[in-house]
């Protein structure tokens, strides 16, 4: 099993360097077995389709990204906070090239991961972080269409870079601490959640990204 999961990983690698060098569309799976220094045949015994390959990518850069966070958490409960939890994803993410090119730059790779099969997965570990997150009170529960305004608002800092408005470009430390105020004021209660409420909500928030990239990694090396 271990030689497999290098030569999946080492397939991949060949794709991340390639996709975010040319494009998802100029890439091919030649291309990539040629990068990855193996046969065409031996990219498909890994995924059918070069759909397959990309979709096993953005996934494997998601588990990292995932695995981040259970490990910010265990070092500070208080990032379960939704301000604050914004804000470390939109820094976190733009240490991810590929997922920071999915949302920015490359239209058809966002497709890939949100028509990926595994998404009613990925829909019913948001529902359950929405469940801790108003059972601990972290939320506000009277703001209309809750989860679409939360988003469309973080979904715009991820990629609105401000030019538009007349201002320069701002960096992503800025970007991030403009993202927690807008989350902190419209959707967080007024009163802050003392420690012991966060410390449980955070052991509810891992138990569930635990459980989230599971699928994930079987889906990828299986």
């Amino acid at each position: 099993m271990g030689r497999v999961v290098e030569r999946a990983d080492r397939i991949l690698d060949a794709a991340e360097e390639l996709i975010l060098r040319h494009g998802y569309r100029k890439v091919t799976v030649e291309d990539i077995a040629a990068r990855a220094g193996v046969g065409k045949g031996t990219v498909y015994l890994h995924w059918r389709t070069k759909d397959e390959v990309f979709e096993a990518l953005l996934l494997r850069e998601s588990i990292e990204l995932v695995e981040e966070f259970i490990e910010m958490m265990r070092r500070d409960p208080s990032v379960v906070r939704p301000h604050r939890f914004a804000r470390e994803s939109l820094i976190a993410m733009s240490r991810k090239p590929l997922l920071k090119a999915m949302f920015t730059t490359d239209l058809d790779l966002l497709g890939k991961l949100a028509g990926h099969r595994l998404r009613s997965h990925d829909l019913l570990a948001a529902e359950r972080v929405y469940e801790v997150s108003d059972r601990f009170g972290l939320l506000r529960t009277d703001v209309p269409h809750r989860s679409y305004a939360m988003t469309a608002a973080q979904t715009g800092f991820y990629v609105f870079d401000g030019l538009e408005s007349g201002e320069t470009e701002l960096d992503v430390e800025a970007r991030a601490e403009a993202l927690a105020f807008t989350v902190r004021q419209a959707f967080e209660p007024a009163a802050e959640p003392p420690d012991e409420v966060l410390a449980a909500a955070a052991e509810e928030y891992i138990s569930i990204f635990q459980e989230l990239i599971l699928p994930y990694r079987k889906w990828i090396y299986d």
